[in-house]
């Protein structure tokens, strides 16, 4: 187990590299993408060895340590936008290969769906698809449902829509740029999944009370203690709107996962 000034020193390595590879001009400098996606691999690596999670627990959350969480949770998931955006171009040129991360993430979803019953007849929403809509992707082709991925980067969504085309346009698959109450089909979604680096997600899970159907079910993907550093914690809900069904924890995953329901019927 690694002491504490030495976990400390990790981190500080940690936010030096990213600071560095998101403050590239041109992504599409000589072996940037190979050195990116080794530090996010890394970085995976990381945050699932439990040996850390026992180092992080020792942890005195100093006003420096906060900033080295935060600043590693902001450009984090940034590199990662940046990389979905590289194996989004890979793809469109025929060149795409799989990283540990995103194979971590796959591995998620798939367990994912043993807690989350998703029919041909559900209409599912992905909050944050990014430009490598892996989970639309995963889950019309094996359930044949219809998705809709949102996300607020407009590049995102050009790259996502051509990758789901890239991949099979017979999917029912929809890709759009915007917020949820501006979802025409918002009350007819029966599943609505949130990305885990979405910041601002417990606040649109109190939008999507008002907005959203009595059955509706939430999947919330979260990271607390160690995975917080690459993922946006789990927060407390309303408990008048929102019942904490279960948490799925995924030792070895990137994330783990909350599912919600609302706490009563708004009709009864």
């Amino acid at each position: 187990m690694l002491k504490v000034d030495e976990f400390v020193t990790h981190l500080q390595f940690f936010v030096e590299k990213f600071t560095e590879l998101i403050g590239y001009d041109d992504v599409q400098t000589l072996h940037y993408d190979v050195e990116l996606e080794r530090v996010i691999d890394q970085y995976s690596a990381f945050i699932v060895d439990r040996c850390n999670e026992r180092a992080w627990g020792n942890l005195e959350f100093s006003p420096m340590v906060y900033q080295l969480v935060e600043e590693l949770r902001q450009k984090s998931a940034y590199s990662v936008t940046i990389m979905e955006k590289i194996r989004a171009f890979r793809l469109l040129q025929h060149k795409e290969e799989m990283t540990n991360y995103f194979q971590n993430i796959e591995s998620c979803i798939h367990r994912e769906f043993s807690h989350f019953v998703v029919t041909r007849h559900s209409k599912v929403l992905l909050v944050g698809s990014g430009s490598f809509p892996m989970t639309p992707l995963l889950i019309a082709k094996q359930t044949g449902a219809q998705v809709i991925g949102i996300d607020i980067d407009e590049e995102a969504v050009r790259l996502g829509r051509q990758v789901v085309e890239k991949v099979d346009g017979e999917l029912n698959i929809q890709i759009d740029h915007c917020s949820v109450e501006e979802l025409s089909a918002i009350h007819d979604i029966t599943h609505i999944i949130f990305s885990s680096t979405v910041s601002c997600k417990y606040a649109i899970l109190g939008q999507l009370y008002e907005l959203t159907n009595d059955d509706v079910v939430v999947a919330m993907r979260y990271g607390n203690g160690l995975k917080s550093l690459f993922n946006y914690p789990m927060e407390k809900v309303d408990p008048a709107k929102w019942h904490l069904v279960e948490q799925i924890a995924n030792p070895q995953q990137i994330f783990d996962i909350a599912l919600y329901k609302k706490a009563y019927r708004k009709g009864e």
